[in-house]
């Protein structure tokens, strides 16, 4: 990646045109060939960019815009759609070139696969005497993320997720139909398990008789005792 703090201005011509004046600011120049131009403020957002595939072209100013203070123009053009972007470089203050080598990408916490997973070793959280039948339940349509029983021996299929909105319920109504048409299985009830779960989707789930759970993330892998809060 090269890191280059100059004082520019920015010309953006294609689907629409745009210009930023002449100041300061970052530019980042990435190996897969994009640019993003940063001020100081805007939080993460880049005022400007050209996401790859794209190629840049260092020139040489002509007469006039040397006269105006021009020392270099970056000129990007992207290969598909032509769009191009100009960089008119004035002073470049500093720079830094690294190679940060391969990134091993976000790893994200709370995944669906990771609360399933804790849920199916902690289902007293969805009552006492819960025990797990099976994690990925099997239905024609897709698996249901848990399978258990309740304290009365009744089937209860539990959908998991990180954010509980309408399409979820929907998701785990249709499961629940086509569950209790087994004679093995039924009556099959309905637990909907989230970290948070959309009031709208709270309203749909419990029209439908199915249970609302929402799930702590951080007390069930043990990092956060809510019985030491103050709030």
């Amino acid at each position: 990646m090269r890191v280059v703090v100059a004082t520019c201005s920015v010309d953006y011509a294609g689907r629409l045109t745009a210009h930023l004046p002449l100041a300061k600011r970052v530019l980042m120049l990435k190996n897969d060939g994009s640019i993003l131009i940063h001020s100081d403020g805007g939080s993460y957002k880049p005022l400007n960019w050209m996401s790859p595939p794209c190629m840049l072209i260092v020139q040489e100013p002509d007469d006039d815009q040397r006269s105006a203070g021009v020392q270099e123009l970056w000129r990007v053009t992207h290969a598909k759609t032509a769009d191009m972007l100009v960089v008119s470089i004035h002073d470049v203050i500093a720079e830094i070139d690294h190679d940060l080598g391969e990134d091993p990408g976000l790893i994200k916490e709370g995944v669906e696969s990771h609360l399933q997973k804790l849920l199916a070793e902690q289902l007293d959280i969805l009552g006492t005497g819960f025990s797990l039948v099976r994690r990925e339940f099997m239905t024609a349509i897709g698996p249901v993320d848990i399978l258990a029983q309740d304290a009365q021996g009744q089937n209860v299929a539990v959908e998991i997720k990180r954010r509980g909105d309408i399409d979820g319920v929907e998701q785990l109504t249709r499961y629940l139909e086509l569950l209790n048409r087994d004679a093995l299985l039924r009556p099959v009830a309905g637990i909907f398990a989230a970290q948070e779960i959309k009031p709208q989707a709270r309203t749909l789930a419990e029209d439908r008789g199915i249970r609302c759970v929402v799930l702590d993330y951080d007390a069930m892998r043990g990092v956060d005792d809510a019985h030491l809060r103050l709030f």
